[in-house]
């Protein structure tokens, strides 16, 4: 297995042959000593991970700061130097789930930080991926209410900005929406709604009851249609998950009926909510939260279909008992492929496209 992530770790994605989509059988079995293999030592939430030529940069959250690693793989980062690249002049409270992207000579860092009802985005910028970003940039979103997990995006030359948000001002549901964007760092028009939690899969915690979609992570498949793969249900229990939204070929980003959701989770730990021929995950719990550890961090080097490639994922160990969850998480690194042929439904209509495996 250290052999298959050393191959998944070579740069060049467009270099391998795309085979068939089944090529790689869901594993039904590992041994112990496999069983930790994923599992990194980065005790913490959220990963983000890009790959800049061989060189894998991921950024992290503590204490209220940032902080980047650089290393030669994903299993890699956890030995690397961690270098804290923003400090917080601020003092803003709650500081979450750093987006790390690459855009030109660019790199931006969008955030989230606010205490309860204010979280709010924000970005910094650097011209290198280790040191001299910007002071932080509250993001100008669309009728200014809570919003979390955002990440900027190119989509057919044009640029959007997607994040997790509420209706209004008090915290009945998340839902994903997008915006477009004039610059990396500036929003422009509405907000659209392009998911929101009310499948019963997305439903089924109860204590408290949680109505969450968040974490949108980018993807296109092979036939150029847009994915956007995102977390549901309470990131403090089992049931947290991710599921995919696809949207139709020649689809409106912006138009929700133009993008038909998974009927179920992709990757989580409790089986009775995975989508049909889709298995649970054997070793970590509450998984969410993922990074597809893509060139510069853009959706247009997605990877062709048939070989597994880099995957980064948090979770908590599914051995942990009594389950810490949040104190609980650590950096998980797997692998992720596409699927074909795969039905979503919506009512009485219906999208057959690619979907995602995704591998501990």
């Amino acid at each position: 297995m250290r052999v298959l992530k050393a191959l998944l770790s070579l740069p060049l994605f467009a270099s391998l042959q795309a085979c068939g989509p089944e090529a790689a059988p869901v594993p039904e079995s590992t041994s112990a000593v496999e069983q930790e293999v994923g599992r990194l030592s980065i005790r913490n939430a959220d990963p983000t991970v890009i790959r800049v030529n061989s060189t894998y940069i991921s950024a992290e959250t503590e204490g209220g700061r940032i902080y980047v690693r650089q290393a030669s793989s994903v299993d890699a980062l956890a030995s690397a130097v961690r270098t804290q690249i923003w400090g917080n002049p601020a003092g803003l409270a709650e500081v979450w789930a750093p987006q790390l992207v690459k855009d030109g000579s660019t790199y931006y860092i969008y955030f989230t930080a606010g205490a309860g009802s204010a979280h709010r985005m924000y970005v910094i910028q650097s011209q290198s991926p280790a040191s001299g970003y910007s002071r932080e940039t509250l993001m100008a979103l669309p009728n200014n209410k809570w919003a979390i997990d955002g990440t900027m995006f190119v989509y057919q030359g044009q640029r959007y900005f997607v994040w997790s948000g509420w209706e209004g001002d008090t915290n009945g549901e998340q839902t994903l929406y997008i915006a477009r964007m004039s610059s990396p760092t500036t929003v422009t028009g509405a907000r659209f709604v392009i998911s929101q939690p009310r499948e019963w899969w997305e439903k089924v915690d109860v204590n408290p009851p949680t109505r969450v979609n968040e974490g949108p992570e980018v993807l296109i498949d092979p036939s150029g249609q847009l994915h956007v793969v995102y977390s549901a249900n309470g990131s403090w229990d089992t049931n947290y998950c991710l599921a995919d939204l696809r949207l139709r070929a020649g689809g409106d980003p912006t138009y929700v009926w133009d993008w038909f959701k998974s009927n179920g989770c992709l990757f989580g730990a409790n089986g009775g909510i995975m989508m049909s021929g889709w298995h649970p995950t054997l070793y970590a719990k509450g998984v969410g939260h993922n990074s597809f550890v893509l060139l510069n961090g853009d959706p247009n080097t997605s990877p062709p279909a048939g070989p597994q490639f880099p995957l980064a994922y948090h979770g908590v160990p599914k051995n942990d008992y009594p389950n810490p969850f949040w104190s609980g998480r650590y950096w998980y690194s797997g692998t992720f492929q596409w699927w074909g042929n795969i039905t979503y439904t919506r009512g009485s209509a219906s999208n057959t496209g690619w979907s995602l495996k995704f591998y501990e």
